[in-house]
């Protein structure tokens, strides 16, 4: 009987600890990745392609996507009022491909930028934008703002998405140096809202300042 009420209390707990872990928010921030660095392992207990490492989520990059530094704190970017200053997440070929081996099903969001040009985001349920589409994310261009005090991708909107089954990657698509990302979150619905800049009538250069990208090929 003892025995029984103790293996009881352990599959409890058990249970009681997985929902914790399951309820777990990871928010990836960008920061501490090197200029135009590609992000590769850096959340996944490895570096970016410049040898800095971050916490260890489980969370694998694509090559082609890179982190960029607000030119405002020495960096590229040609990016303001960020959600979490001073680096965010963007591509200057292809896609930008998120992988989480172990998969999530609660909520999804991030914050992101484009001036001219919309996006799109897909959710697939197996590594590297393969298997089932679990659903699509399109973004509208959201034109040039203030900066902080400069760069033209400085209006930031939320992308969010529900969706059926379990995840294991993430696909964030559009005009290549045209889209930038940032709080790319797991486990919530939506991130923390930041204030909205005034909009301004401009176009911007591109997040590295190389001039406008061309669409992604599908």
């Amino acid at each position: 009987m003892k025995m029984n009420r103790l293996c009881t209390a352990l599959l409890t707990a058990g249970l009681v600890y997985s929902a914790s872990a399951a309820a777990v928010v990871i928010t990836l921030d960008f920061e501490g990745i090197g200029d135009q660095a590609s992000i590769d392992n850096f959340y996944n207990g490895g570096t970016d392609s410049l040898g800095n490492s971050g916490t260890n989520y489980g969370v694998a990059f694509g090559s082609n996507t890179l982190g960029i530094i607000d030119a405002d704190a020495g960096g590229t970017g040609n990016f303001g009022n960020e959600p979490t200053p001073d680096t965010i997440m963007f591509f200057l070929t292809g896609s930008a491909v998120l992988n989480y081996a172990p998969g999530f099903t609660t909520g999804f969001s991030f914050w992101y930028t484009t001036v001219a040009f919309g996006g799109d985001v897909d959710v697939y349920d197996d590594l590297n934008a393969t298997g089932n589409l679990l659903g699509t994310i399109n973004l509208a261009a959201l034109g040039a703002g203030p900066g902080d005090p400069s760069g033209s991708f400085s209006n930031w909107a939320i992308g969010g998405l529900a969706f059926a089954g379990t995840a294991k990657s993430i696909d964030f698509g559009g005009t290549v140096n045209q889209v930038g990302y940032d709080n790319v979150t797991f486990g919530a619905s939506r991130p923390e809202p930041i204030p909205e800049p005034a909009t301004l009538a401009l176009f911007g250069l591109g997040l590295a300042g190389l001039g406008f990208g061309r669409r992604k090929r599908t």
